[in-house]
């Protein structure tokens, strides 16, 4: 089938995954088995697959919370190894799908990281103005706890957090979980917006509607194989609508 980064080989990528796989030392299978792509800037990437197909495993690599058990991972033509981790994580965030505001309220949450940065206080105001009124956060969030939140407020305020911090790449592991079907599709405007302004995202997203909506390019995984990398118009959706019922109910018949 058509292979994108097989295709774009005459383009500097912003990241490279060259065969990589992973497992736990105490585990028998690779959670990811050989994985090649490319990702180039501005990319709008759906990762998609059934349970356990290991999408959230490449996120945490990708953002160097583990560590490939073979092959490398480059960005900008640099190894991840050779990169410290800090340098690495300004560059690509990750939002995981609980994400927490450690006893924060979530205006000292979402400035808290631009602290540490040694952002003034007016750019730190500035850009959280900013993040919420793209979001359309409103402003009596701000004062909030985390128990004070849903799970899908929660799940705004860390992607806000993330937009604030400016990354190069960010990673989303199924930011529209929590949110109802309006929310979801602004969440989708907003961060086709951000890759306009040249921000890469990938996007672990379980909803196919809400992934061909926002991608210009598909990642297949199953088992742990990247069986599918392409562009999102020479997807059959249909298609892959079915394989992914047909792999999650056969994983589910083998639990």
């Amino acid at each position: 089938m058509p292979n994108y980064s097989e295709n774009h080989t005459e383009i500097t990528p912003q990241l490279r995954i060259e065969n990589v796989s992973f497992k736990t030392p105490i585990a028998s299978n690779y959670l990811l088995d050989n994985i090649s792509f490319q990702v180039h800037k501005g990319d709008r990437i759906a990762i998609v697959g059934p349970s356990g197909a290991g999408k959230t495993t490449l996120l945490r690599l990708l953002n160097r919370l583990s560590s490939p058990t073979s092959g490398a991972i480059y960005l900008e033509n640099r190894e991840y190894r050779q990169i410290p981790a800090i340098e690495l994580r300004r560059q690509i965030t990750l939002v995981i799908q609980e994400s927490k505001l450690l006893g924060m309220s979530v205006r000292e949450a979402l400035a808290y990281p631009l602290k540490l940065r040694g952002v003034n206080s007016s750019n730190i105001a500035e850009r959280i103005s900013g993040a919420i009124a793209q979001l359309r956060i409103p402003e009596e969030w701000l004062t909030r706890t985390e128990l004070q939140l849903s799970v899908g407020q929660k799940q705004l305020v860390a992607i806000a957090r993330a937009i604030i911090l400016q990354p190069k790449i960010l990673l989303l592991d199924e930011p529209t979980s929590a949110l109802d079907a309006g929310k979801a599709h602004y969440l989708v405007q907003v961060l086709t917006e951000l890759t306009n302004s040249k921000t890469t995202i990938l996007m672990v997203n379980h909803q196919l509607e809400l992934a061909q909506e926002f991608s210009t390019r598909v990642l297949y995984l199953q088992q742990g194989k990247l069986l599918q990398d392409a562009m999102c118009d020479r997807i059959n959706w249909g298609e892959m609508r079915q394989n992914l019922i047909k792999a999650e109910a056969k994983a589910e018949q083998e639990w």
